[in-house]
């Protein structure tokens, strides 16, 4: 609907009626978050999760705590415990089918921060889209498009671990594979949460990962940032997950992990890496291994034809730096005059360590929806 004329509602840069900001995400396995950086509180309503599920609030703040700011010098230091309370749904220990509601109230926002940014747009940030969309925004600590936005979707991924490990055995790790151009040699299907765990880049190279931390830590001192690329693998996923043509399952994890803030890039299997191979030496050949199809490499990555194929699924997610840094950058501001802008605030200087929990939540998130649509198409 469009209106004209005096009583046309100013949306910044359109004169017309805005709709509502779509903020969930899933089918049958339906999530959608709410809250502000500087609000009351962040958290999700997960619609769609079968009854009788065994789940905690212990089992959910286990990974949260892996998202969590100020673990160390690597990440923004507001004190936030993101200690999460789940508020319907879950009874007895059980979920009750009913959506669950789980809320994490916010404790350290220093919102006076931010007070300069109220007026200037800071540089690749989504300020000036959000007031040119809008109209208006809530400038105090990026509202909406925090970061910590992220909570909700770690909150409901580790609902969706709990009902994968159950029903199918799949089991999903992420780790950091590079900054800036430093790359680690990491084994995808050896690769182990602890070793992921056993630093605070969540490198499992470890040699590399001392590398990844001095280069980040000296981003931080001179008032920058880095960014690089998680990778994740999801093994134990059967045949048959994903739709076509739209509803394709690579389709679906691309939309999933590009929703994330500061992505910038998604591959599956080779990737861009496939362009450089001849079709002869990209395709995987199939095989029977202990009586079931299935291929001797993996440059699909889990997926063919939109389906996964029983194989590991495998995807990498690229992230920018981070947009808010210390170092002065030319901007405008809010009357359209050139400025510049250093930024103040509690910023992570790289996104990538904390960047890992929430690519697992978002895969698992798509796992999960995509189990529930093929038992109720399939029966199985």
């Amino acid at each position: 609907m469009f209106l004209s004329g005096p009583a046309a509602p100013n949306r910044g840069c359109y004169n017309r009626l805005c709709h509502a900001m779509p903020n969930t995400f899933g089918h049958m396995f339906r999530i959608t978050t709410f809250g502000e950086s500087h609000g009351g509180g962040v958290g999700v309503v997960l619609d769609g999760c079968p009854p009788g599920l065994e789940i905690s609030a212990e089992e959910v703040q286990r990974d949260l705590d892996r998202r969590k700011p100020g673990q160390s010098l690597l990440t923004t230091q507001r004190k936030e415990e993101d200690q999460v309370s789940i508020l319907s749904g879950l009874f007895e220990g059980k979920t009750l089918g009913t959506p669950l509601m789980m809320l994490v109230r916010n404790k350290d926002a220093r919102s006076a921060d931010y007070d300069e940014m109220k007026e200037k747009y800071r540089p690749s940030h989504a300020d000036f889209t959000y007031q040119a969309k809008y109209g208006h925004r809530n400038w105090q600590g990026g509202g909406r498009a925090s970061a910590r936005e992220t909570i909700g979707r770690v909150a409901a991924g580790a609902v969706a671990r709990k009902l994968l490990a159950r029903d199918l055995s799949i089991s999903v790790v992420a780790y950091v594979l590079q900054v800036q151009d430093l790359v680690a040699q990491v084994d995808p299907l050896a690769v182990t949460v602890e070793a992921v765990e056993a630093n605070p880049v969540r490198c499992p190279d470890a040699e590399m990962a001392r590398r990844m931390f001095d280069r980040i830590d000296e981003a931080r001192r001179a008032g920058d940032s880095l960014g690089g690329v998680v990778e994740a693998i999801a093994q134990g996923v059967p045949v048959g997950l994903g739709d076509p043509v739209f509803d394709k399952l690579e389709a679906d994890l691309a939309r999933a992990l590009m929703s994330l803030p500061a992505s910038k890039g998604f591959e599956v299997g080779s990737g861009f890496r496939g362009v450089t191979m001849k079709g002869s030496e990209h395709n995987d050949p199939f095989r029977i291994v202990d009586g079931r199809v299935a291929t001797s490499k993996n440059d699909s990555g889990g997926v063919q034809g939109g389906i996964s194929n029983g194989e590991p699924i495998q995807v990498r997610v690229a992230f920018k730096p981070t947009a808010t840094i210390t170092r002065e950058q030319q901007t405008v501001d809010t009357s359209n005059r050139e400025v510049t802008l250093a930024a103040r605030g509690r910023h992570d200087p790289c996104v990538l360590p904390r960047a890992v929990p929430v690519v697992e939540a978002m895969m698992l998130l798509v796992l999960a929806d995509h189990h529930l649509r093929h038992r109720g198409q399939c029966g199985d």
